[in-house]
Order: C-alpha cells, then sequence, then structure tokens
C-alpha cells in the first residue's frame, strides 16, 4: 500500500504552467516489493468522462505520455523518489480536469497501466482558462 498526497493545481490562462507534486509514502507491503520498484504516474479526469492516462516513470526512470500531452508535460522524481512531479508547460483549457498520483506494483508500466492503478491520491484540481 503507498500513501499519495499531490498539491499543486490551480487555475491558470492557456499557455501557462504548473507544476504537480506528489508525496510519496510506503505505507505497507505484502509482496516484498518496495515503493521505489514501483511503476509511478499521473493520470485525470473530467466529471462525466472516462480516465485519461497522462504520464509514467518506471523504476528505471523510463518515461511514457499521453500523445495529448507529449512535448508538453514532463514526468520526473527526486533522488530519493519519496516526491513525484508533473511539469505542465503550454497548457490548454483541455487540459482542465482532476490531477490524481498513482502507483503500481512492479511489472507492466504503461499509460494505459497507470489510468486504473493499485494506490492513488486524493486529486488536485487544475483549470485552464482560454
Amino acid at each position: 500500500l503507498v500513501h499519495l498526497v499531490e498539491s499543486g493545481g490551480d487555475s491558470v490562462e492557456a499557455g501557462g504552467s504548473l507544476r504537480l507534486s506528489c508525496a510519496v509514502t510506503e505505507a505497507s507491503s505484502n509482496s516484498g516489493s518496495h515503493v521505489n520498484d514501483y511503476c509511478m504516474g499521473w493520470f485525470r479526469q473530467v466529471p462525466g468522462k472516462e480516465r485519461e492516462g497522462v504520464a509514467v516513470i518506471d523504476s528505471d526512470g523510463t518515461t511514457k505520455y499521453a500523445d495529448s500531452v507529449t512535448g508538453r508535460f514532463t514526468i520526473s522524481q527526486d533522488n530519493a523518489k519519496t516526491t513525484l512531479f508533473l511539469q505542465m508547460n503550454s497548457l490548454k483549457p483541455e487540459d482542465t480536469a482532476e490531477y490524481y498520483c498513482a502507483a503500481d506494483p512492479p511489472g507492466y508500466c504503461s499509460i494505459d497501466s497507470i489510468t486504473y492503478p493499485d494506490d492513488w491520491g486524493q486529486g488536485t484540481q487544475v483549470t485552464v482558462s482560454s
């Protein structure tokens, strides 16, 4: 079980930037895996619409992005892997959503898999006005 707490959501104008942060704490582990080995990422959701995976970073640092954010968003972690970041540049109104930090045990790490992860946070709202 991984405890995740997001912050950094805000209201910005189109073209602006935001950086989301997620504090990562391993609450318990029955599998023998350590959170440092987890697949970490972000997904977003607009009420009434399907969840959308945004970005993932695997334990070896490999990153993947949804086509809709490629070139504009960057996912990263601090060296201790206690904080996950999502740098969002050139924001568009269609980026408006609740953003959730997510964690999955080691294994398959993809945009699709992080959309429905084992653990996720409470979310942080990003609103982009035109």
